[in-house]
């Protein structure tokens, strides 16, 4: 069996120009499928007609391991890396936990996720969530799950990266947090001063419904 090196587990990610070393390399499309053993010159010839770019992505197997990718998909990967490298770099070193499932997910798998998460917050890890397409004639929207997640956990979590569409529009992602003790501490005041407006709100209402 063929053994990859892990693409994110590389300290710099990009894209290597047209100056392929090896005559022979592996290659895997920008969809995710292996071609197999090619020629460079049949690769350039690719990345030519398609405007793809080739990232190395396992230099240590025989033949080097390449994969072709769009600009997109590479800055897409590149955040992905430097979103790791900032949350390793920080006291403690947080981990990052990541979660992945459709638009179209049954209600319980998805209050059973919702609990996942929770647990990786309430632990201080970051947690990086992508909700992709369904079905074609599912209708769910991606944005709408991520923001239905982030607002079961008010004073609990924020976040890292709000929700945002990737991949072309096939995705959503997020990267949610735990508040910081300044943050709670901001979170349980405002929540204060809203009971206290409401409070305040409510006297004043059932003092005019006395007068009338």
């Amino acid at each position: 069996t063929r053994r990859y090196s892990d693409l994110h587990a590389r300290k710099t990610f990009g894209s290597i120009g047209r100056k392929i070393h090896h005559r022979i390399i592996h290659v895997i499309d920008d969809k995710g499928k292996n071609l197999g053993n090619m020629h460079r010159a049949d690769v350039i010839r690719i990345m030519d007609e398609n405007d793809l770019k080739l990232v190395l992505v396992g230099e240590n197997a025989d033949p080097p391991v390449y994969r072709l990718m769009t600009g997109k998909q590479i800055h897409e990967e590149q955040l992905r890396l430097k979103e790791k490298q900032k949350a390793s770099s920080k006291p403690g070193a947080v981990q990052i936990k990541e979660l992945t499932f459709s638009a179209s997910i049954a209600k319980h798998d998805l209050e059973t996720k919702t609990k996942q998460i929770q647990q990786w917050i309430e632990k201080r890890h970051h947690v990086r969530i992508t909700v992709q397409r369904g079905s074609v004639a599912d209708g769910t929207d991606k944005m709408a799950i991520l923001e239905k997640i982030v607002e079961t956990m008010p004073g609990k979590a924020t976040c890292v990266y709000k929700p945002k569409l990737i991949k072309e529009g096939k995705a959503a992602m997020c990267v949610l947090r735990h508040l910081s003790e300044k943050e709670l501490r901001e979170y349980m005041q405002n929540e204060k001063e809203i009971q206290k407006d409401s409070g305040i709100s409510n006297s004043e209402s059932n003092q005019a419904d006395r007068k009338s």
